[in-house]
């Protein structure tokens, strides 16, 4: 593909669709509003990234041609989350908006208590500061950057309990989410039960390409946190591609709605913590859901401190109303099976062309395997980030890095961790982009793939202390 972006023909389309055996599909909406794009020049993006340090975080949006950066709070609203914004309530305390969100919550998710949060590492520092004691251990199935700093902040140890699987790019499991419960008893036998904070699952593995847990893994893990008098807390920030997942893959819920599989699913956990930017489909917010009326009193007293009253928690009357109304469209089946069709397509067309991918294809994103893309280039020369690199260089497409930089260093050693996983990841803003998006997108991946071999890495040159990967600059070697 050249930089400027040629679109596939009518014929390799159809070839294409054709070798995947399947019938094209729709988005189960329309457009009514467009926003303009436009792609600099190859020299203009050469400057850009310079100046960014090679660091896609740092390129200014006007810069870049299609944004698949993040899935966080990029994704298009409809025109009752626009409506819902115009007639919100902006009173500072009881704004009626508030209570149509804890509503939602309710219906949707089952949690009893509902706390507002201005997104969701709001949230995350909140069960972090009350949950964990210094000492403790936090297992989980696989780390998440922000949710593992703040975990760290609060003094507590976080060990990753995820099944092996999900460390393999090329793997095929339905379920590469799933936690080892082997693996956690052994932790509790080693630490005990008393120093087990909680358990911290994650739906849909952001770090795993978007992998999900599936319902028989969280009862189990459910029953084996019950035997210990261990609670278990979720991070539901994509559980509604989760629960398309369970539907999909799992005997007995095929029949079932998304919505009911999202609801049985959070029953079994003691509470949770949600960014609305992805699943809820708005570009601000989160919330903080728990069962314990004791914990939720001191939740509720806290979230004052950092980010508000507790019927605002950091956020206006008309974002509230935008999370509510964004829910119910979230579990709607036809969305959900869209949301992901989109991903899949693009995962399709680059296994057609044998491009290393993490396998399967995950709910919000397609993960480039990084290490095979440049196998020449050492993890501590950042491949991830160099993929990134490159493919904005080639198409203005912003991507980001999953790897040794978001890894971040051990806390102890000052050592980098280095991760099985080196990966960049597509990640797609839900009801933003078309198929035709999607093919420019997989002809750059293949044209830098094509490339490969001529890379050279990165070395990072300015290393921020807190979460590097957001604001770290590089250079070429």
């Amino acid at each position: 593909m050249s930089g400027n972006g040629a679109f596939m023909t009518s014929r390799t389309l159809q070839t294409i669709g054709q070798q995947v055996g399947r019938r094209s599909w729709a988005e189960p909406w329309k457009i009514k509003m467009v926003e303009p794009l436009r792609m600099i020049s190859r020299e203009e993006r050469e400057v850009a990234l310079n100046e960014a340090g090679y660091n896609t975080f740092l390129l200014r949006s006007d810069d870049v041609y299609i944004d698949l950066l993040t899935d966080s709070g990029t994704s298009a609203m409809s025109d009752r989350q626009w409506a819902g914004m115009m007639v919100a309530d902006e009173a500072y305390a009881g704004s009626r908006n508030f209570y149509h969100l804890e509503e939602a919550v309710h219906r949707y998710y089952g949690y009893q208590f509902v706390i507002p949060t201005h997104q969701g590492r709001g949230a995350e520092h909140l069960i972090s500061r009350v949950a964990i004691e210094p000492g403790q251990f936090v297992p989980g199935n696989m780390y998440f950057t922000t949710t593992r700093h703040h975990q760290e902040l609060a003094g507590g140890t976080f060990v990753d309990v995820i099944i092996d699987e999900a460390h393999d790019a090329a793997v095929i499991h339905p379920f590469k989410g799933n936690v080892d419960l082997d693996k956690l008893e052994a932790l509790i036998a080693r630490e005990g039960a008393a120093r087990i904070a909680y358990v911290s699952l994650a739906g849909t593995v952001n770090m795993a390409g978007g992998q999900p847990v599936s319902m028989a893994n969280v009862k189990a893990l459910r029953a084996l946190c019950d035997r210990h008098g261990i609670k278990l807390y979720l991070d539901a920030t994509r559980m509604v591609e989760n629960a398309f997942f369970i539907q999909e893959r799992e005997e007995g819920y095929a029949d079932r709605s998304i919505a009911a599989i999202l609801f049985e699913f959070c029953g079994y956990t003691d509470g949770a913590w949600m960014s609305a930017k992805k699943d809820s489909l708005v570009n601000i917010g989160g919330w903080l859901a728990i069962n314990d009326p004791v914990m939720f009193e001191e939740l509720r007293n806290l979230v004052v401190v950092f980010e508000g009253l507790h019927t605002y928690g950091g956020l206006a009357g008309r974002d509230m109303e935008a999370i509510a109304i964004g829910i119910a469209e979230s579990v709607q089946d036809d969305h959900v099976r869209s949301r992901i069709g989109q991903v899949r397509y693009l995962g399709d067309l680059l296994n057609i062309w044998r491009i290393p991918i993490v396998q399967p294809v995950g709910g919000h994103a397609v993960f480039l395997d990084a290490r095979e893309f440049y196998p020449h280039v050492p993890q501590v020369e950042f491949p991830a980030q160099t993929l990134a690199a490159e493919l904005y260089l080639d198409s203005g497409i912003r991507s980001m890095e999953r790897g040794v930089a978001s890894a971040g260093r051990d806390a102890a050693t000052g050592n980098h961790h280095f991760p099985r996983l080196e990966l960049t990841r597509l990640a797609i803003p839900r009801r933003v982009y078309t198929q035709a998006h999607m093919d420019v997108v997989a002809e750059s991946v293949r044209a830098v793939y094509q490339a490969r071999a001529e890379t050279r890495g990165l070395r990072m040159v300015y290393e921020p202390k807190y979460l590097r990967f957001f604001q770290a600059k590089f250079e070429r070697l």
